[in-house]
This record gives structure tokens, C-alpha cells and sequence, in this order.
């Protein structure tokens, strides 16, 4: 059952990169985008639902700025912990709590943002929000799980979505104004399931232009 729970990412910030099969996933997804859209030192980009950096950092030696926006301060604590470890000088950090129409500031050469999507609940607007963000000719580049039986998080609190099927997504895409969109494979992570055994699940990457 898909949980309107919001789940306690603050809690969970400290130990989130101690999952290794999440940070394989982040750095999948992070190569995905990299091979895609080739980013270069000229471009402003947007990491929407950022939590703790992962892909924000594997994106930041390619581009001028980055900027990791997320609902919840403990993310982004972890975030800012690690950028002063590193001292990096063009990421940046912003806090915006989506669910309450909080909105991210700025103007972007590209949005990327992974699985982030099955935590909202209408992904319609969502997406009209940031195209709105993005420059002419931008693009946007969205990440989440294929529609799956609800077994891939174990617990599904705060899970909105068990994943999402293709076509609907690049039809809302469309209808938001984007151009151009097309999708590939970015991931397939396989996990052991209680009394079903290994299953492999797949996520995806949409790309879509302004």
C-alpha cells in the first residue's frame, strides 16, 4: 500500500550513503545524464530532491554551478558537510519543502532529479514548475523506478508511486511543453525480496528539452 506518510529523511540523512546499492544507483544515474546530455563548465544545473549530494556531487567537476535543492535540512546538512570537506566553490544549497508549495529560486541550463518523483504526488505541475525554471533550450532530465509491485522499498512510507510507466511520463511531459523527449535505461538493480526471491528492477532516465 503506497504510504501518504511522509517519511523522516532528516533521521535518516546521517546513515543515507552507508547504503552502498543506493550510492551505485546515484553514480548509474550520475554516468547516465554525463553520456547523455555531455554537461559542460558553462552551465547552471539544478538538482531537484537532491538529498545527500549524491549525484549532485558526481555532476559538479563538469559544470559552473550546481545547485542541490531538498525538503529536508538533514540532507542537506550532510550536503554542505561534505562540500566544505572538499572545498568546493560553485555548489549550492537550497531548502525548499515541495509538498507545502515551497519553490526553488534560480534560472537553470539543465534540471536533474532522481528518485524523487514517486515521493510527489501529482507530477503534472511539478513539471510545468520546472520548465519554468529552466533557460530557453534547457533541459530537463528525470530519473525514477519503472512501475514495480510496490516490493522495491520495503517500506513504503512517503512512497506515493511504485514506480511509473514510460509513455504516461513523456505524455505528461509533452503536455508541459517540453520537446524532443526521449528516455533510456540508466539503471537495473537487482534485490533479494522476501518470499519472492531476486527481482531486478529497472529505472529510467527521461530527457526532455524546453
Amino acid at each position: 500500500m503506497k504510504s501518504d506518510e511522509r517519511k523522516d529523511f532528516d533521521k535518516e540523512a546521517v546513515t543515507w550513503d552507508q547504503n552502498l546499492g543506493r550510492v551505485k544507483l546515484a553514480d548509474d544515474v550520475a554516468d547516465t545524464i554525463i553520456r547523455e546530455i555531455k554537461p559542460t563548465r558553462d552551465m547552471d544545473i539544478l538538482d531537484f530532491g537532491c538529498g545527500t549530494g549524491l549525484v549532485t556531487l558526481r555532476l559538479q567537476p563538469f559544470v559552473k554551478t550546481i545547485t542541490g535543492a531538498d525538503s529536508s535540512k538533514g540532507m542537506l546538512g550532510v550536503l554542505q558537510d561534505k562540500v566544505s570537506r572538499l572545498g568546493l566553490t560553485n555548489v549550492e544549497t537550497q531548502f525548499v519543502d515541495f509538498e507545502r508549495g515551497g519553490l526553488v529560486v534560480g534560472k537553470f541550463h539543465v534540471i536533474v532529479s532522481s528518485m524523487t518523483l514517486h515521493h510527489i504526488h501529482d507530477p503534472a505541475p511539478l513539471f510545468r514548475q520546472l520548465r519554468d525554471l529552466l533557460y530557453p533550450g534547457g533541459t530537463l532530465c528525470i530519473s525514477d523506478l519503472d512501475k514495480e509491485d510496490g516490493s522495491f522499498h520495503g517500506d513504503n512510507t512517503g512512497v506515493l508511486h511504485f514506480g511509473f510507466e514510460r509513455p504516461h511520463l513523456i505524455g505528461l511531459l509533452e503536455k508541459a511543453g517540453f520537446q524532443e523527449v526521449r528516455n533510456v535505461t540508466a539503471a537495473a538493480i537487482v534485490k533479494e525480496i522476501k518470499k519472492k526471491g531476486k527481482k531486478t528492477f529497472t529505472v529510467f532516465l527521461i530527457i526532455g528539452k524546453k
